[in-house]
């Protein structure tokens, strides 16, 4: 396995350190979560802090599973500085579709995880590697990473109208939609030309 490249190591350590600080200290992460618009708690710096705080060891386990799937290889096709555009554009969309959900909801509690990002690594997975075939830990069947990206984002979307789960599926949705309007915009022939 060839070694994790600087960005994809430094977001993963930077998330395993800010958890196991935030364990030692619990009270302060509440200033780095992102809270709604309504909350009267809410500060700009959340739309990207909320992404390195996690709510349980499994939460940070499975989205560090994701970026090491994913991030790593996306690191290596694109460098340092369009994977860094990428998870940016990703937090910061999960975080707008987040704000924007749980304002027309009107509910109170706050969001946290790299999920988003993680999501709009996904997307760019299979936007740039469709016919991949990829094994996910649920279900263990082999398929492409274009239906592997269809199937999750269906769920999300499904689950997220489905009710209150506590999962934040719009923000997961956010992601998404943030990694593939960069991508669509680095493809862009006027951007070419």
């Amino acid at each position: 396995m060839p070694p994790l490249p600087p960005v994809t190591k430094a977001f993963l350590l930077a998330c395993v350190g800010v958890f196991c600080l935030f364990e030692l200290l619990p009270g302060y992460g509440a200033w780095f979560e992102l809270w709604p618009l309504t909350s009267g708690i809410f500060m700009p710096w959340q739309l990207l802090t909320y992404a390195f705080l996690h709510g349980s060891f499994t939460h940070l386990l499975f989205n560090m599973l994701g970026l090491w799937m994913f991030g790593g290889e996306l690191e290596r096709v694109w460098g340092p500085k369009r994977y860094t555009q990428i998870l940016v554009a990703s937090t910061l969309s999960a975080a707008i579709v987040q704000l924007l959900f749980t304002w027309a909801i009107g509910a109170r509690s706050p969001t946290v995880g790299a999920s988003g990002a993680i999501f709009g690594l996904l997307l760019s997975f299979g936007m740039l590697f469709p016919n991949r075939i990829i094994v996910p830990l649920i279900p263990p069947i082999p398929m492409k990473a274009k239906v592997f990206v269809a199937v999750f984002g269906g769920l999300e979307l499904i689950l997220g109208f489905n009710g209150a789960s506590g999962i934040a599926h719009f923000a997961h949705l956010g992601g998404m939609l943030g990694a593939w309007l960069l991508i669509r915009h680095w493809r862009s022939p006027r951007r070419r030309g």
